[in-house]
Order: structure tokens, then sequence, then C-alpha cells
């Protein structure tokens, strides 16, 4: 009895420990408890969670950044206690710890179920923004504020707004939210409700929200479509500034609706009349037409002949003379020409036209203007190791063959004789126009020289033919064959080496010496009409006449003795 009528240090502990609610174990430290606002001093709530003594926490924690906090005494709230007591012996209480805690549940609640959540951006960061989640802190990094760069965010903050959990992590405490992801969610939303209402074909009115080097974004109400370069007009269009400017209101047709992707490609030239129809009709090959040239690349130049309607002039069909040239050096953009078409594709949109068709063939020109046997004089071009090529009236090229250099010496030492930029004299042998050749000859201009020697018209004042067998003479004795002449003053031509004889060591062209004379026969002309001999094919005709004349009246005799008996009757 005497025990409990006198209570021991032990039982004080006790009751004070159940009077705290079992706060001297440390049980009310740590926790979340409800308290009661006793006073409102300054800028602090008094409040008391039954503890021995009150604790004060300040206004601000009550209320959410730039929002008023909306508390009167005897209001009822949940605080953090953080400890029992203070050196001042007050109660350390936390509003912001309280709904810290509670937010955290919330929030990882609403995270598993990927819903979005509210908060208000109020702090700027290295990299982005803090966010308060109801009491939680969440990071928002700069690329997700927005769809597009925000320059200015102040607008946005303290103000509340959806967010989406992107990750979060209770252990650190770290949260990342993006706002940039509740827009794009949104958007497609409004976007399926938009395209739902569209359908390809349709004609809408829409306004020009940017412009890019391809084309053009326009705005149809709430939803972008892409208005391509190419479907803005038949013309061609090198950059869209040229037919809209942004702000512009434009009448486009819908072209196609992608579904998945949610695209919408747009176009204008839909909306006028096709140029291209008609055109095989309208620009029938061979026709001569008036066009300007719009544009040059490395394969040739475009020419419009009509609004939408271009042409390609090909490289190789820009100019008779001008080889391996830029078209650039040729036409210039802008510039007026005539041109003839080649060929049309209708289907294929491609007119294919030709530049020089349009002027005259210069060789032609030229074998008008300078028919076989005519004299002319020109610059050396080029020197090279089988002939000199000499600059001709009409920008055109002529070529002087080795052998028709000069009389009496090697083709090697006539090259020698001439340099690049020399003014030469010559003699036209031959003009293929099919093939653009001009062959000169300039030794048949030298005093003595049979005239135009080697041509067609030496080759027939000489009264040669085919097969006709002649005595020539040596001119020049070359590793390939023998420069002949006919006669004493007939056309000059070629004996090729392996026509000097049926046998090998016939073939031998240095067994035989200048002004020597043989037999030969006239196998044909070469493109200059020089005549070509042969003795090979004179001993070949010699031996078929002489088995033809006497196989049949010397039966059992060698084809030796026919041969003897042959050459024996002819030379009496």
């Amino acid at each position: 009895m005497a025990s409990t009528a006198n209570p021991t240090r032990d039982d004080f502990a006790a009751m004070l420990d159940e009077s705290l609610g079992g706060a001297a174990d440390g049980g009310f430290e740590g926790r979340v408890v409800k308290g009661t606002i006793t006073a409102i001093e300054n800028d602090k709530a008094v409040i008391d969670v039954g503890l021995k003594s009150e604790g004060r926490v300040a206004l601000r924690e009550f209320a959410m950044p730039g929002q008023p906090h909306g508390l009167s005494v005897g209001d009822e709230v949940e605080v953090y206690v953080d400890r029992v007591e203070n050196a001042d012996g007050e109660a350390m209480l936390s509003r912001d710890r309280a709904r810290r805690e509670a937010a955290w549940d919330k929030l990882e609640s609403e995270f598993g179920e990927g819903k979005r959540v509210d908060g208000v951006i109020f702090g700027r960061v290295k990299g982005g923004f803090t966010v308060d989640l109801d009491g939680a802190v969440a990071f928002l990094p700069g690329s997700q504020v927005d769809i597009r760069p925000v320059r200015d965010v102040q607008p946005l903050m303290d103000i509340p707004q959806p967010f989406q959990i992107l990750k979060m992590d209770r252990r650190r405490g770290n949260i990342v939210v993006s706002r940039r992801a509740v827009l794009e969610e949104t958007r497609a939303e409004q976007r399926t409700g938009l395209i739902s209402g569209l359908a390809e074909g349709q004609i809408i009115d829409g306004v020009v929200k940017n412009i890019t080097d391809y084309g053009a974004f326009v705005d149809l109400g709430g939803i972008d479509g892409l208005l391509h370069v190419t479907d803005m007009s038949y013309k061609r269009v090198n950059h869209p500034n040229e037919v809209i400017n942004i702000g512009d209101t434009v009448k486009v047709q819908i072209i196609r609706i992608n579904q998945e992707t949610q695209r919408i490609s747009l176009g204008m030239k839909q909306l006028e009349s096709d140029p291209w129809e008609g055109v095989v009709a309208k620009y029938p090959v061979g026709a001569k037409l008036h066009g300007v040239v719009t544009n040059i690349t490395e394969y040739g130049a475009f020419v419009e002949l009509e609004s939408g309607i271009e042409g390609l002039v090909h490289v190789s069909e820009m100019s008779w003379t001008k080889k391996n040239v830029h078209p650039g050096k040729i036409v210039s953009t802008s510039q007026e020409v005539d041109v003839i078409v080649l060929e049309v594709d209708s289907d294929k949109r491609r007119i294919s036209l030709g530049l020089k068709q349009a002027a005259q063939n210069p060789w032609e020109a030229f074998a008008d203007k300078y028919p076989v046997g005519s004299n002319v004089e020109g610059e050396v071009k080029n020197a090279t190791e089988f002939g000199l090529f000499i600059g001709l009236d009409g920008d055109v090229d002529g070529m002087v063959h080795m052998s028709d250099i000069a009389w009496g010496i090697s083709g090697e030492d006539a090259l020698a004789l001439h340099r690049k930029g020399e003014q030469v004299s010559a003699i036209v042998l031959d003009v293929d126009v099919e093939k653009e050749r001009i062959s000169l000859g300039m030794k048949q201009l030298e005093k003595g020289a049979p005239a135009a020697a080697g041509s067609a018209a030496a080759a027939a004042s000489s009264g040669l033919k085919k097969n006709d067998v002649v005595t020539v003479t040596i001119l020049e004795v070359r590793d390939g064959g023998l420069e002949v002449q006919a006669g004493d003053d007939g056309a000059t031509g070629f004996i090729k080496r392996s026509d000097l004889g049926r046998d090998r060591d016939e073939q031998r062209p240095d067994r035989f010496q200048v002004g020597q004379k043989l037999d030969a026969m006239v196998t044909g002309f070469d493109r200059s009409k020089k005549p070509n001999f042969s003795v090979k094919a004179r001993q070949l005709h010699e031996e078929k006449e002489a088995v033809e004349q006497y196989g049949s009246s010397d039966a059992g005799a060698s084809l030796g003795d026919i041969l003897g008996a042959a050459l024996k009757a002819k030379k009496d």
C-alpha cells in the first residue's frame, strides 16, 4: 500500500509516457498526426497536437505558392512531428513534411495507374524547373515543358496544371514529371477528333503557319497539314516563298490522310486544270517551239514551254560542236531559246527537247559550202599521235591524218613540222555528216602533187575501180605497210602489211624500197576515198584464173604445172 500511496520515479515516467501517447519512447516523432490551431500569430500558426507544449508552423506551408493559406483558429490540420521538444520546450512540427509524406503515398498510387497529377511550377534550377505536387517536389526538365521550345516560362509559373510522372524513386526522393506529355496526349486526342471530320478529296481553307524549303504547314483549324512544294503549282517552284507567305489564307485539297501517323498531305495545283492533258497532240515530235530556260543542272537544262509544262534538253542535245561542256556555259537561266521536240511521255510527264536540232547541222552546212576537193584554211587546234585537228568554218574541226601531211617523209616527221595555233591550208578529202567527221589533206596541195590525190575525184580521173590490177610506185615504207601511187601521177593509196604477199616472209615491209614498182589489185576505198591496194589479192586472183583456164584441158597436171603454164602464157 505504501508503494501505491507514494509513487516512485518509474511510476511518474509511465504516467508521462501514457499522457503523451508513447511520445516518451519516440512514438510521436517521425509521424503525421492531427492537431488543432489554437492561435495565428504574425506569419505562424500555433498548433496543439496533444503534447505538453504546442508547436509553431509557418503559414506559407499551408498554401500552394502564390495562394492564400485560408486558416482559422480551431481548424484541424495534419502535421509531421519532427521532435517532441526543442531547446525552447516547444514541439517541432512541419506541415510541408506532412503534406510530402501524404503526397508520396498518393503519387505512388497515381503513378502506378498512369494517371495525371496536378502541380505548380514554382522555381528554376539547372536544366529545368521545380514543381510542387501538393507537398512533394518534382523536377521538370526544360525539354518537357512544352511541345515546342518555350523562351519565357514565367506565364506558366504558380498556376495549377496537369503533369505526367515519368519516373519516381521514394528512397532517393526523386520525381521527374512532364508537361509536354500531357499536351501531346491532348493534342493527339484533338487531332483524332478533327481528322475524323476530314476526307480525302475535300477542299478546305487554311492558314499558312510555317514555311520550310520543302513546303509549308497549313493550319486547318486545330490540325496542321503539309503542302509540299511540288503540289503548290504545275510550274516549277524553287521555293515556297515564291507562291505563298506566312499568314496567307489558302484554299487547298486534301490529297491523302494517313490514319496511323495522322499526317495530312495537301495540294493547291490539284484545284487547277492539268496542263499535261492533251500534251502529245499539242507538242508533236519534231515541232519547233520557243521557250525559256528555268533551271540548269549537270545533266542538262529545263525549258518552260508554257506555265506548268517543262521539257529537258539533255547535255548531249545542247550543241553540235561543244562536247563535254557544262550546260551553264551554253545557256543561262531566263534565256529564251528555240527547241525541237524529240520525245513526249505524257504518263511520266516528260518532254525531251533538242537545242542543237533547232539550228542547222554544221557538218551538213560545211559539206554544202565545201564539197570534196575544196581548199580550206584553219588553225591547228590539236596535234595527236596520228594527225592534226584543224579548226574550220562553222566551228567544226577537220582531221589531217599523219600520212596526208607531207610527201617523202614519215608521218611522225611530218607531225613534228606543225604546232598548235599554226594557220595551215588543206584540201577536203571527205565529209561524213553522220559520224561528224571531216578528212583533210595537206600534202595534196604541194607543188607537183596530184590534185586532190587520194580523193574520189583523183580516183575517178585515174580510172581506178575495185578489182583493177595496176602498177604502183612505192612512196614510203612503214612498219604497217607501204604508201604507194598508181602510175606516175595517179591516186595514192596504201598496201597493208598483211596484203604484201600470201606467205609471212613476203609480208615484211623492209624488203621493199622507195621508188620500187610492183603490181597490186585495188580492193576498195577507205573513208577518205583513197584506194586500198593488195599484192596478196592479185596473187590469189591470178591463181584462180589459172585454175579456171587450164584446169579442164590439162587433166592429170599438177597445180604447179597449171600455174607455170599460165604464167608462161601470160609472159608470151
